[in-house]
């Protein structure tokens, strides 16, 4: 952990944001320095509501003014200088693709897992690169060893991904999954956790934990889930796509076994990125997904056999890293929460406006989930798009039925003023077909 807040200290600095912006104008270089020196000092809480600043970070992207984004949930803009340093190492690939792809950009895997490990507080050696969430975790659901009538603990509001994974395995494998339904949202951590735990038998191996709903932003007490479930010898898999780089935490912290992310969401790495974790005692355990030679070995580093890669995807996600280390995942954290208040708070009033996310800080973050009574989801959506430039995220999903609402740390409070309004406007009934 030392080492870890060593690491973010010097890659956070004002002067390492200058070495990413080295690609933008000197000009814009020199102003993000200013802003990242006054604003280091000003707690998280309080430099979340400061615009100059956010502003300051919206002019690190390329976002579109012809619509308003609030679908970051799906995946996350990047900002320029991860763009530029993927076009920069594109050109490279192509003066000599199997000399600059194999002979000099596969070797720098190793510095980016360093960089990655330290910022997930865990081992290098624990670390795979990848290209998706979902790639991260089936590598762990078909690389486990289970045998009939083995049960494994998930929930319907799991990712559907996943769910699938899963449902192959008991289709080919006869395991038995085990469903917990969760009417979301929900405040109380020990009614959360107790759901889990009501679902262990003798036969469970493996629960899997989705660290934040996708559908409506939920956060479950994944620490206390693992613990449960290690008192009963069962493995915890964790699904950190949303969590990871929104949320401050390290994966070690969630008592996980196992886990895996995108990178191309909350931390705003190329699209097609990933990373999968697993404990260094586990990862003889585990079959790869795609062969190797040694397929039982202890390395991390049989799971990115994968063939041919994008190596200018992988490599971004350094410059990416140092975007999200500038603006601190505290602060990173303190505005996307600040950011879900702050609309919240003004609609909250509406006539027929309902929340299927909680509003409780400590159980949600940037993903909220809203709904109105006798409006159809998709007709929601629609005079959102339609009328107001509003792009979001319409979810039917077993007992979840809203739009769901994410910003980014590029979004500006003016266009959540814009959402509040459009809510206001079609509850009335001002907004027609």
């Amino acid at each position: 952990m030392g080492n870890r807040r060593k690491f973010i200290k010097q890659l956070g600095s004002a002067a390492g944001m200058l070495s990413l912006t080295a690609l933008s104008s000197k000009a814009f270089a020199e102003g993000l320095k200013q802003q990242l020196e006054r604003i280091k000092s000003i707690a998280p809480e309080e430099s979340s509501q400061d615009e100059e600043f956010w502003r300051w970070i919206r002019e690190a992207y390329t976002v579109s003014p012809e619509i308003i984004n609030l679908n970051n949930g799906g995946v996350s803009p990047q900002p320029r200088s991860v763009q530029d340093a993927m076009v920069r190492y594109y050109q490279l690939c192509n003066e000599g693709p199997s000399y600059y792809m194999w002979r000099i950009l596969d070797k720098g895997r190793e510095s980016l897992r360093e960089k990655l490990a330290s910022l997930s507080g865990c081992s290098a050696d624990e670390i795979a690169v990848n290209r998706n969430s979902s790639e991260a975790l089936e590598t762990v659901i078909f690389g486990l060893n289970l045998k009939q009538g083995d049960e494994v603990v998930l929930t319907k509001q799991d990712y559907p991904n996943m769910i699938n994974a899963w449902k192959q395995r008991e289709q080919r494998d006869g395991i038995k999954l085990v469903w917990i339904n969760l009417e979301l949202p929900v405040d109380d951590d020990q009614k959360l956790v107790s759901a889990f735990e009501n679902s262990f038998t003798s036969r469970t191996r493996l629960v899997q934990v989705t660290h934040v709903i996708n559908w409506t932003g939920q956060i479950l007490p994944a620490r206390k889930i693992a613990d449960a479930a290690h008192k009963r010898n069962i493995e915890v898999l964790l699904d950190a796509a949303h969590s990871f780089a929104q949320l401050d935490f390290t994966l070690p912290e969630t008592g996980c076994d196992y886990a895996g992310t995108s990178l191309h969401k909350w931390l705003c790495a190329p699209f097609g990125s990933g990373m999968l974790y697993i404990k260094k005692e586990k990862i003889k355990n585990i079959w790869p997904l795609f062969a190797t030679d040694k397929p039982l070995s202890e390395d991390i580093r049989k799971f990115e056999s994968l063939g041919t890669r994008s190596f200018p995807i992988e490599h971004a996600i350094s410059q990416a890293l140092d975007f999200h280390l500038a603006i601190g995942i505290k602060r990173k954290e303190a505005r996307l929460k600040f950011l879900k208040r702050y609309w919240t708070e003004k609609v909250k009033d509406v006539n027929g406006i309902r929340f299927n996310t909680t509003l409780n800080d400590a159980h949600s973050c940037a993903l909220c989930n809203f709904g109105i009574t006798g409006m159809k989801t998709a007709d929601l959506e629609s005079k959102l798009l339609d009328k107001y430039r509003i792009h979001t995220a319409p979810i039917v999903w077993e007992n979840i039925e809203g739009i769901r609402i994410t910003p980014h740390v590029y979004t500006m409070t003016s266009e959540l003023d814009l959402l509040v309004k459009a809510i206001r406007e079609i509850a009335s009934g001002a907004v027609m077909k």
